[in-house]
């Protein structure tokens, strides 16, 4: 094994659109650095450079939409333009579910609504922890009452490569295929 210092090698990881209210005016920014903490509790990590950071402060909400692999160039475009000069906002058809101010795209198959929980303030990063409110889904990646990640067809973000990536076949079932090691 090489040593190859303190990286981060967690990716790829799920590019996500982060849809905010600044200055009441829906905002989205690409962010792949998101987590699960709790199945009710997400969190994503922004720069404090960005714009999306006072509307998260502001209106206490914010939204993760999952794009498809079909909208990676209006997806990167989020990523490399700020809402403080472009309407990025006008790429796509928006809607606003319960909380009013966490703008979510028609053309995500999947958009989660949630409410601001707590902030970790670290120096360069804020770490919005969101409660889960909502989800919402297009009839297209549903396979019976679960959302199926095929039909879904995510956007995956490698730090390295500085590429996006797509899932690959299924190669295993979760809480399954360990049990062939029992008793060994």
């Amino acid at each position: 094994m090489n040593s190859i210092g303190p990286v981060n090698a967690l990716y790829p990881m799920p590019t996500t659109l982060v849809g905010t209210t600044v200055n009441d005016k829906p905002n989205f920014l690409a962010v792949a650095h998101v987590g699960i903490l709790t199945h009710q509790h997400l969190s994503i990590g922004l720069g404090k450079v960005h714009y999306s950071n006072a509307g998260i402060h502001e209106n206490r909400t914010f939204s993760i939409c999952l794009p498809p692999q079909a909208l990676l160039k209006e997806t990167d475009y989020c990523g490399i333009m700020t809402g403080k000069k472009t309407d990025k906002a006008a790429l796509f058809d928006l809607f606003y579910g319960e909380l009013n101010t966490a703008p979510m795209i028609k053309q995500c198959p999947v958009n989660m609504e949630l409410k601001l929980h707590d902030v970790l303030d670290f120096p360069s990063h804020d770490v919005f922890i969101g409660e889960l409110v909502q989800t919402y889904v297009d009839d297209t990646v549903i396979n019976g009452d679960m959302i199926d990640i095929s039909k879904l067809q995510p956007l995956l973000f490698d730090m390295a490569s500085k590429k996006y990536w797509s899932l690959g076949p299924t190669v295993g079932t979760c809480w399954k295929d360990g049990k062939a090691l029992k008793g060994k």
